[in-house]
């Protein structure tokens, strides 16, 4: 779950960054920018911020660059958290995760997936974030994925780790005060 820490210096949404465009999948909006002859996808899972965060838009960029067909959802439908105050950075939190959750997330995903199929792409990767990770995790459980990464993971458990099926590579924050913590990972 999210931490005071990760709301202090939320990014300010800029719907103009990135050499990309906005695409429609199935009713989601999708930044999409992609390598003019790539046969393999990677879908970059946005945190509770969502896929207007400049920094996200630009790391697709770059993944593209490197020959990729990149997507960016809008798992959210146009409705990122906003953190409220200095002194309360989580304020409204707990009501918003309510009709933000994962499971949402991952059912949107397997939309975007089969988008992504039908235009030719014969291999596809995720890479979530904090809350785009739950997404991840559940993918690789599947066959879906050829492999996953999660950045500091919100909302995964071990038990979520021990069934994946697809390469995960798990990268935590050094303040993500919130992962859980396991000797046998």
């Amino acid at each position: 779950m999210a931490g005071p820490q990760c709301c202090e210096s939320a990014p300010q949404l800029h719907p103009g960054v990135g050499i990309g465009r906005v695409e429609t999948f199935e009713h989601l909006s999708v930044y999409v920018t992609a390598s003019p002859d790539a046969k393999a996808a990677v879908i970059l899972i946005s945190d509770i911020f969502g896929f207007e965060a400049p920094n996200l838009r630009k790391l697709a960029d770059k993944v593209a660059a490197a020959g990729y067909f990149v997507v960016v959802p809008d798992f959210f439908y146009g409705d990122p958290f906003v953190p409220g105050s200095a002194e309360n950075p989580l304020a409204g939190f707990q009501d918003w995760i309510k009709s933000h959750g994962p499971a949402k997330g991952f059912d949107d995903s397997t939309k975007v997936i089969e988008v992504l199929k039908s235009r030719g792409i014969s291999a596809i990767g995720a890479a979530g974030f904090c809350w785009g990770a739950k997404v991840v995790v559940e993918l690789t459980k599947g066959e879906v994925l050829k492999a996953g990464v999660l950045l500091h993971p919100s909302f995964v458990t071990v038990d979520d780790i021990k069934v994946v099926k697809a390469p995960l590579a798990i990268l935590g924050g050094s303040l993500k005060l919130t992962n859980p913590v396991h000797p046998n990972l």
